[in-house]
């Protein structure tokens, strides 16, 4: 596993380098108070960043108790957000956008966005969380393509703001452990009280360009036969940790049947990418391999990530999330809301690739996410604290209140059954990790939590949703069925 821990990819087979490249044209860089630029022809998607202004005359309170911006006409877009200077800091407040439907001119009504974010990062004390790029953010909204956009965000007590949304059953999702620090509230006056009802600096709201639909082929289609154009180093680089599953440039990984998976699994634990005992190698409970769209299938810009791929020892624990978009979306747009997602937690957000390493959308649709390879175990940041050892899966959607698809949980299952197959891991079962802090536990200490958690299960917050946390134990039934185990 030594060669999986930290390391930079370089092309060198000699079918990369046989490959015609193309160098792309550099994207345009967002400098810290000017908005980004639409990016040069050929490269999908942009962001706009706009910075919001004060709708009040009260600055009492050290910031305006009221920023936005009035309606205004803007470049296309799809997906918004909005983001701060430091990543510690607490957007104590309501986030609130209207946006105009390009194709209509119809405005929306105004919608929530979600602004308990910051315990979907990088574990504290990381390069990646260290960079000094990493802003505060909410989380992106899904709006479909617009052209107008009105924002207002209002500070609220932090009281306020912590208080349990309806549903979240507190207690509930964390195995056997209490939290490792004191959560009620410091009684701190009304100067406490004015403090943290101030917003966060530097707000900015990013409009969010996804990129046109026609430069994603067919889910599936030959490389060679898509309209992706010429593989670039980029691409190349993203594709060839998964060439032991897939052809080089391939748009999809294919589905595999137990029988094949099972031969495959020898191959993959001769390469460091499985870590299983005698035992599991000679019996071995693996789920059949589901098929795959890879990131050239959904179209990523491989030129935004940073271009080395970190790694983790294995994958122990899975953990489910919500991706807090909203659910307007069809399954046809889920590589175009990717690829917002992705472009809000590089160039808005400053991580160094899209956090999660898979995302399911409400079809039952499976998609690689951070780069590295889908069968490695690539080091996410998408649980505060317990990104080591694990893996993150976020299910496009809110499910607070609404229930996600059978689909999905099917999804879910056969994704948990052969990704944590490769690690011997018992979908049913419990298992320990170490807390990196910032979350529930000191840092430090070991958590006893299931194999297959939600979010919740480690950090404060509703996330992945009442509705889809209640399908985790069907999750880990479907896994454990495909597994062969009884």
């Amino acid at each position: 596993m030594h060669g999986f821990l930290a390391c930079s990819i370089s092309v060198t087979c000699a079918a990369a380098l046989a490959l015609p490249l193309t160098l792309p044209a550099a994207p345009a860089t967002a400098r810290p108070g000017v908005a980004e630029e639409a990016q040069s022809p050929g490269i999908p998607g942009s962001t706009q960043s706009l910075p919001l202004v004060p709708l009040t005359d009260d600055r009492s309170l050290g910031s305006a108790t009221v920023q936005g911006l009035p309606r205004r006409d803007v470049r296309h877009f799809s997906m918004v957000g909005v983001v701060w200077d430091d990543p510690d800091a607490e957007l104590h407040g309501q986030v609130e956008v209207r946006t105009r439907t390009a194709s209509t001119g119809t405005w929306s009504d105004w919608q929530d966005v979600e602004t308990h974010n910051a315990d979907h990062a990088a574990d504290l004390g990381t390069e990646e969380r260290a960079s000094g790029r990493v802003r505060g953010a909410t989380a992106p909204l899904w709006v479909g393509e617009s052209d107008g956009v009105e924002v207002r965000v209002r500070a609220v007590p932090a009281e306020a703001a912590h208080a349990p949304s309806q549903g979240q059953e507190q207690g509930q999702g964390v195995v056997e452990e209490e939290p490792a620090y004191d959560t009620s509230s410091s009684q701190d006056g009304d100067r406490g009280l004015a403090s943290r009802a101030a917003l966060p600096a530097g707000l900015r709201l990013e409009l969010i360009d996804p990129g046109g639909s026609d430069d994603t082929p067919t889910q599936g289609a030959p490389a060679a036969s898509s309209r992706l154009g010429t593989l670039t180093p980029e691409t190349v680089a993203a594709s060839e940790p998964n060439a032991v599953l897939a052809p080089l440039g391939a748009t999809e990984i294919p589905a595999l049947d137990r029988g094949a998976t099972e031969r495959e699994l020898s191959t993959l634990s001769a390469l460091g990418a499985a870590e299983l005992t005698a035992d599991q190698r000679a019996k071995p409970k693996i789920g059949p391999r589901p098929a795959i769209v890879t990131r050239r299938g959904w179209g990523a810009d491989e030129s935004l990530r940073e271009k080395t791929f970190i790694y983790t020892k294995k994958v122990k624990a899975a953990f489910v999330h919500h991706s807090a978009t909203g659910n307007g979306y069809t399954c046809s747009q889920a590589p175009s809301v990717i690829r917002g997602i992705y472009r809000y937690h590089v160039k808005s957000m400053g991580w160094r690739d899209i956090g999660y390493n898979f995302v399911v959308d409400k079809c039952g649709n499976i998609y690689e996410g951070r780069a590295g390879g889908v069968a490695k175990p690539v080091m996410g940041a998408h649980t505060l604290g317990f990104n080591s050892n694990s893996m993150g899966i976020a299910v496009l959607g809110t499910f607070s209140s609404a229930k996600p698809t059978k689909a999905t949980v099917k999804a879910l299952g056969r994704l948990t059954a052969w990704k944590l197959g490769l690690h011997g891991a018992n979908p049913r079962g419990k298992t320990y990790l170490k807390s990196g802090g910032g979350n529930l536990y000191a840092k430090g200490k070991n958590v006893r939590l299931n194999v297959i958690s939600g979010h919740r299960d480690g950090f404060p917050t509703e996330c992945p949703g009442r509705k889809l946390y209640g399908k985790l134990g069907s999750v880990r039934g479907y896994a454990a069925y495909y597994q062969g185990r009884e």
